[in-house]
């Protein structure tokens, strides 16, 4: 069943102001794409105006065709640009930014579904300004655990990648070729090699949509799947059809009932839950926080050599 128009909780604010038009333009100088645009994120005036974005790597082009997503797909992508990752570091470094967001197309056309271009751009980032904290919300790179290596090298401080809805929908919402367990794993495995590896702690983020026919009991057995694969951060936002050819809306859920999911995730133990209509995986829910217990736990780990 589908659900009648949209309630006025959803009503989004137009996109003005200063900030706003200096990002947009700086965009088009660089010839850069964010996933406030191609994904159609409703929270673009928000965050433009704030002068922050979530830019997004490996070109505007997809090649997996998730039922929910307005980016646009192809089986052979246009190749990567070299100079992207310079251009978006350099972008950061413009907009002053302490805390960036990073997100990419899939591109299983290549070995490492663009791992190395993603590495590239954290680490260049890092290199303009060491202090900033780089969050990357990844693809599954098709349960690849050496592409995984690569990003959590970089030397990132949020690994994000998303489940997107719980274990029955799957295979409606998600393109055949994402999995809830192949998610699930990802995100083990990245916090997992940062222990191995000597890096230290790593936090991990994943991300549900509300409003495609998941049951209350299903989103409870999400929450806890999440825990036991030690994931730290967890966002929910309301579904929004991009357009007639994408999957319906079958619900709206309202701003109370997100209060009360987000309590009910918060007690199975994750670090921090931002739950919302508006809410989305990219969004600045949640970023003051975790930057906060970053930076906190930096300082303790930096005290505790000086001291032993």
């Amino acid at each position: 069943m589908m659900a009648s128009k949209k309630p006025d909780w959803l009503k989004i604010r137009p996109p003005a102001g200063e900030a706003y038009t200096q990002i947009k333009g700086m965009l088009r100088e660089r010839k850069l794409h964010t996933v406030c645009e191609e994904a159609h994120c409703p929270n673009v005036a928000e965050c433009w105006s704030t002068g922050t974005a979530t830019f997004m790597l490996g070109g505007d082009t997809c090649t997996r065709a998730c039922r929910f997503c307005a980016i646009k797909t192809a089986r052979r992508p246009p190749p990567l640009d070299p100079e992207e990752p310079y251009q978006i570091a350099a972008s950061v470094a413009t907009l002053g930014l302490t805390y960036v967001v990073l997100t990419s197309v899939d591109r299983d056309d290549l070995k490492d579904g663009g791992a190395e271009h993603f590495a590239t751009t954290i680490r260049e980032i890092k290199r303009l300004n060491s202090k900033i904290i780089v969050e990357a919300l990844v693809p599954d790179f098709r349960g690849d655990v050496e592409a995984v290596k690569i990003i959590v090298d970089s030397g990132l401080d949020v690994y994000a990648h998303n489940v997107e809805t719980v274990k029955r929908l799957q295979y409606r919402v998600r393109d055949p070729r994402a999995t809830y367990v192949q998610s699930l794993e990802t995100l083990k495995a990245a916090k997992e090699y940062a222990v191995a590896s000597g890096r230290g702690e790593l936090f991990t983020k994943s991300a549900l949509m509300l409003g495609l026919g998941e049951e209350a009991h299903e989103l409870t057995e999400a929450f806890e799947d999440l825990r036991s694969y030690d994931v730290d951060v967890l966002t929910l936002g309301q579904y929004l059809r991009p357009s007639l050819s994408h999957l319906p809306v079958e619900r709206y859920v309202s701003p109370d009932e997100f209060t009360a999911l987000g309590k009910e995730a918060e007690s199975k133990g994750f670090l921090y839950v931002a739950a919302g209509p508006m809410v989305r995986s990219s969004y600045r829910a949640g970023e003051f926080f975790i930057q906060g217990v970053i930076e906190k736990r930096k300082g303790q780990s930096a005290h505790a050599s000086q001291t032993s």
